[in-house]
């Protein structure tokens, strides 16, 4: 590496647990400047710190074609993660950006969380848990995983993952939904049911999303889709903010319709919207890769492929043309 290349770490908390993607930037001698806010940055607050930096190792924030245009020195942008739709990817190959992504790393964790949310809604315990909390003792009748129906819409790395743990609480019925999805992989997962998605919504006790934000599948699930739901059937969304639109779940909630939701991602972050105000909707704060393995190699991945840009070698997780043309599918 013959210069000294800076990169500013966007993603907060980086290196709190594992401090390897620092000790891989140090000997590379790549200077870097994680997070000086130690919050998620808003698009002005992004455009306000790159100009002065070749790379970005990036969490979930908005790098928009006005950041892009800020960035003059840029060429390359690492997401830790898998997302993509906060990352204006055609104005970036506009600049001649490269840019990459992990998304083999937080799959296994999405995954148990989703599990874990599909648990503490058949059972309650988050309402025992909130009871006890403030003196009630209330105890709560539940089903158990074996005997609902699942429904799984979007069946990828994720979706997989779930299906997977499932044939551990003796295979429920799962119905599932995936037009992308190739026969080879439907052959794979012989006990699954493929179905459309108004029949999951018809038919699952407990209706779980593993899908990318696109323009597709913005507002997918609203008020048509929630009233399509039995009346005790639950929500899971684990994937990304947008895809169940917020406002009309609260609507559906509050009228008494589903029995439970579990929200991990949401439109804006940090949430403080009308859900809070639900007791039956497990919220938790984007906690999905969270775990201390996933988001460590999340962000060793990520790091790697920073290094690897600014020596000249091969990328191993550049972003596919096919999330290229899902951007230039919303224009």
């Amino acid at each position: 590496m013959k210069k000294n290349y800076k990169v500013l770490v966007t993603t907060v908390p980086f290196a709190s647990k594992d401090k390897s993607p620092l000790e891989i930037l140090d000997a590379a001698n790549i200077d870097y400047v994680i997070n000086p806010l130690n919050k998620k940055l808003t698009e002005d607050e992004l455009e306000g710190m790159v100009g002065d930096y070749d790379g970005i190792i990036a969490g979930t924030e908005v790098i928009s074609a006005r950041v892009l245009r800020k960035a003059k020195k840029l060429k390359h942008i690492s997401r830790v993660g898998i997302g993509l739709d906060s990352v204006d990817l055609l104005e970036a190959r506009k600049n001649g950006l490269k840019v990459s992504y992990t998304p083999d790393a937080p799959a296994p964790a999405v995954a148990e969380l989703t599990i874990g949310m599909m648990l503490t809604l058949l059972r309650s315990i988050h309402l025992s848990n909130s009871n006890l909390h403030t003196g009630q003792w209330n105890r709560f009748f539940g089903r158990r995983l074996s005997e609902v129906t699942i429904g799984i819409i979007g069946v990828g790395r994720i979706g997989t993952g779930v299906i997977n743990h499932l044939k551990g609480f003796n295979s429920p019925r799962t119905l599932a939904n995936d037009r992308s999805i190739a026969d080879k992989k439907r052959d794979d997962l012989p006990n699954v049911e493929w179905v459309s998605k108004n029949d999951i919504y018809e038919n699952s006790d407990i209706i779980s999303v593993h899908l990318p934000l696109t323009v597709e599948t913005k507002d997918m699930i609203k008020e048509k889709e929630l009233l399509l739901m039995k009346p005790d059937a639950m929500v899971i969304n684990s994937s990304r903010g947008g895809i169940i639109n917020e406002l009309d779940l609260f609507n559906i909630m509050n009228s008494g319709h589903l029995s439970g939701a579990a929200i991990d991602v949401f439109e804006k972050e940090p949430y403080d919207g009308l859900l809070k105000s639900i007791d039956r909707c497990l919220l938790t704060a984007h906690m999905g890769s969270m775990s201390i393995d996933c988001r460590t190699r999340m962000e060793i991945e990520a790091t790697e492929e920073a290094v690897r840009f600014f020596s000249g070698h091969k990328l191993k997780g550049e972003v596919p043309e096919d999330e290229y043309l899902v951007q230039l599918a919303g224009i």
